[in-house]
């Protein structure tokens, strides 16, 4: 899973001043066949028709998943669920009882023929409604527009009986003719209306999520494997051919960079735009085997929405390495209601994080200056965290606090943990062996069916490398004591350095300058805030409204082609701001002059490590 959290610094910004089956089955089933109705949506809801397996207890419990795979989180999918019945063959109803918040008993179940129910969507972000006060990270919810889109993510809409998740699943989905499902699955029906899917057990069919919308989607190939690249824009302002030719550059990357590692052979990037009203607001992505979900604004102009978007799917792609591939017992017998996390976060999120940026360099699509700023920005974000949590320990205990709100460290030091083995393995194998060796490795000795222990994979990698690494896994990543970043990147030349880096004009860190009136539309100037260069230099001032800049209009309709715009002026640049000040609008002219900040760097300057730095980053 990313969570991309630009949104929050705007958040501020913008909004300050969600057919039944007939049970024509009779005889004993050895699996569980799903009925999904788009076709009569009311009120953002879907009916869903379970036809049960035949069950051999007097008793059932039917859940749905408090949580699935990538997550971290416990959301409770089952709040959304509505007036489940339960049925005999004569259509009799059976009594049930809700015994937790995600699952329901049901009596007499020899006789148990289907269950109905109803899935509210998670998009609409209906606090206060009855659903809880947490909302669902937007990738891994739903969404139920009638006629437009619905994402499909199954855990949302389909549950297991208990004892009964490693039979097979077929699901049958009723849509519309011009709503088209873009998913990694098979479709075994090939009428216009109605999709049929079958999978060998619940965990697969989780893994499966599908995007119902007009169809806007693209299809190519790299290697072996097909790539699809579907996309949801509610105003059509983002098409799949507009993204396909950046998002193959990178794919096209990420696998060479892989090598034989990987053996998927379709791959499904899940692209939803969010109006951002009454929409989804958890920007970001959640992994599977075979795609990727992932949810932005629609308002982001289109070279901030494709940057995003690489870093985001790049990082998604590589989770097909691990915890895909490369998993422990945790992971591959996954509970989905009573979750036991394994200790190795550390590689799941942190080794993946940190080859979405390697292979940048090592592919040629970033250079080293961009390569060490984003190393140098990890080291940064890890110190605001604690630095003395063992890793191990973060990771089993991510439910809970003071562990939960650790979790985005995987994205950081999670990441520099993966740099520093790199950099240990390369030093002790003279170049010739990094960690894609080391995971290429774990993939050959476990892989998607076999997993490993927690606690024996540090004494598997060590036998797999060198000592160094067992000695840093334990100081380091179950042991509380900080990791020294300078003396692993001395190993391969690199030291620090300081730059002075131009910032964003509307932003200090993650506090803006700036808000908008919800009434007018109108981009202000916050008032008593203390301005930095740019509005000091042109004489704006706190409370003025800004119209125009460059002769362009702006309001909350396009405020993000405004913020995203200002990161290509130069300094000197000459400029025009129209604002609104005490109700008169009058142009001020002048040059820009940015904010600016020392920020810190590396750089390489060992010249005699020039050879092992080489191999660390193309290698």
């Amino acid at each position: 899973m990313k969570k991309i959290i630009f949104a929050l610094a705007f958040a501020s910004v913008l909004w300050s001043c969600k057919t039944t089956s007939s049970s024509t089955a009779s005889s004993i089933k050895d699996e569980v066949q799903v009925n999904i109705n788009l076709n009569d949506i009311k009120d953002d809801k879907v009916l869903v028709t379970i036809i049960s397996p035949k069950i051999k207890t007097d008793e059932i419990t039917y859940h749905i998943p408090k949580t699935v795979p990538g997550t971290y989180s416990e959301d409770n999918f089952g709040r959304y669920i509505d007036d489940l019945k339960a049925f005999d063959k004569k259509g009799n109803l059976l009594t049930v009882k809700k015994t937790d918040e995600n699952s329901w008993s049901i009596a007499n179940a020899k006789s148990l023929d289907k269950i109905t129910y109803l899935v509210n969507d998670t998009f609409d972000t209906e606090k206060g409604k009855g659903f809880g006060s947490e909302d669902i990270f937007s990738p891994c919810g739903s969404n139920i527009d009638a006629g437009k889109n619905v994402m499909l993510n199954t855990h949302c809409f389909v549950g297991y009986f208990t004892d009964y998740m490693s039979v097979p699943y077929q699901l049958t989905v009723l849509h519309p003719a011009g709503l088209w499902g873009a998913t990694s699955m098979i479709d075994q029906d090939s009428t216009a209306t109605n999709d049929l899917f079958v999978t060998s057990r619940y965990a697969e069919l989780v893994e499966n999520p599908i995007m119902y919308s007009k169809p806007n989607y693209t299809t190519f190939a790299v290697d072996n494997m097909e790539i699809q690249i579907a996309v949801y824009s509610p105003t059509g302002k983002v098409t799949a051919e507009s993204i396909t030719p950046d998002m193959k550059t990178m794919m096209t990357a990420q696998k060479h960079f892989l090598g034989s590692i990987n053996t998927t052979k379709k791959y499904s990037v899940l692209l939803y735009l969010s109006t951002m009203r009454n929409d989804a607001q958890g920007f970001g992505a959640l992994e599977h085997p075979t795609a990727t979900t992932v949810v932005f604004p629609e308002m982001m102009p289109a070279d901030a929405l494709t940057k995003e978007l690489k870093d985001v799917v790049s990082h998604e792609f590589f989770h097909i390495v691990t915890p895909l591939t490369i998993h422990s017992q945790e992971i591959q017998n996954f509970d989905y209601n009573a979750p036991k996390m394994s200790e190795h976060l550390w590689m799941y999120e942190g080794v993946t994080e940190y080859f979405a940026n390697l292979f940048q360099i090592n592919q040629g699509l970033i250079d080293e200056d961009e390569f060490y700023t984003r190393i140098a920005g990890k080291i940064e974000n890890a110190s605001k965290m604690n630095d003395t949590m063992p890793f191990t320990t973060m990771s089993k205990n991510v439910f809970v606090e003071p562990y939960k709100t650790q979790y985005l460290n995987v994205y950081e030091k999670g990441a520099l943990i993966g740099m520093c083995l790199d950099i240990i393995i390369r030093e002790n194998s003279n170049g010739k062996r990094g960690i894609l060796d080391l995971m290429q490795k774990l993939s050959n000795e476990y892989g998607v069916s076999k997993a490993f222990n927690d606690d024996e994979l540090f004494a598997k990698i060590t036998e797999l490398t060198y000592p160094e690494v067992g000695d840093f896994l334990k100081t380091y990543v179950s042991g509380s004591t900080p990791i020294p970043y300078d003396t692993y990147l001395a190993k391969v030349g690199v030291t620090k350095s300081t730059k002075k880096t131009a910032t964003n004009v509307f932003l200090k860190g993650q506090i803006p300058y700036i808000t908008v009136d919800q009434s007018t539309k109108e981009i202000h100037v916050i008032p008593n805030s203390e301005l930095n260069d740019f509005y000091t230099n042109l004489g704006i001032k706190g409370g003025d409204i800004l119209l125009a800049i460059n002769d362009k209009s702006y309001s909350l309709n396009n405020i993000y082609d405004m913020i995203m715009e200002s990161e290509k002026w130069k300094e000197n640049d000459p400029i025009s701001v129209k604002i609104k000040r005490e109700g008169k609008e009058q142009i001020l002219k002048g040059k820009i002059k940015l904010p600016y900040e020392e920020k810190q760097s590396f750089e390489a300057t060992d010249a005699t490590k020039s050879t092992l730095k080489e191999a660390w980053l193309k290698g």
